[in-house]
């Protein structure tokens, strides 16, 4: 279940101070949401609708938007939710 062509190594930000030792440690591993846990996706319909719109009125090929939400894992820790509650068209700039 390990694809390596599509994971990226992910990095925090720049800060002044560490609270950490950056220097990497030990073998490389593979963190993926869908290995452990059974993922599932909720979507409202309003949200939904609202990106369909703003992406039919937008003359261009490509368009980029935000779409907002949370994260919860089950109470048996088996299974993680996705919500996705809200819809952002973005800025231009």
């Amino acid at each position: 279940r390990l694809v390596p062509d599509r994971m990226v190594p992910f990095s925090f930000p720049l800060s002044r101070c560490a609270l950490w030792d950056p220097v990497p440690m030990g073998d490389v591993i593979g963190a993926h949401l869908a290995y452990y846990r059974n993922p599932k996706l909720s979507l409202l319909e309003k949200t939904l609708r609202l990106a369909y719109r703003q992406a039919k009125q937008n003359e261009k090929k490509l368009f980029s938007c935000f779409l907002l939400g949370s994260l919860a894992v089950s109470e048996d820790g088996e299974g993680v939710t996705l919500t996705i509650d809200r819809f952002d068209p973005g800025r231009e700039v």
